[in-house]
């Protein structure tokens, strides 16, 4: 599975953003999706994730509750994670992810079998 991440940029905070992964390569809806993100001199850290199916199920980090809302087109083989109320610690590198165990990427526990892209900057300003 290739991931293509996009939507990135420069917002002020209290903005909104929307990103956008494309995946390529294996069936889309086979795997659950996920947004994964990392600021400079922190470790990677889980944002959000969706199932594959039996109504895609959704989890939240608690950080981002309430204000960020993924979603996926199966048709477009893309997820999206829509970001409102936008705050300067949300600066980060964010990456989506792809992997059959819905678990791995809630608990960030990534192994060689699953996929990650590229990544797309999300930077807040105060």
């Amino acid at each position: 599975v290739q991931l293509q991440a996009s939507g990135g940029g420069l917002v002020q905070a209290g903005g909104s953003l929307r990103l956008s992964c494309a995946a390529s390569g294996r069936t889309f809806n086979s795997y659950s999706m996920g947004w994964l993100r990392q600021a400079p001199g922190n470790e990677r850290e889980f944002v959000a994730a969706i199932s594959r199916g039996g109504g895609f199920s959704t989890h939240y980090a608690d950080s981002v509750k309430g204000r960020f809302t993924i979603s996926r087109d199966n048709a477009k083989s893309t997820v999206y994670l829509q970001m409102n109320s936008l705050k300067p610690e949300d600066t980060a590198l964010y990456y989506c992810a792809a992997s059959v165990i819905h678990r791995h990427i809630v608990e960030m526990s990534l192994t060689t079998d699953d996929y990650w892209g590229q990544g797309t900057q999300v930077t807040v300003s105060s």
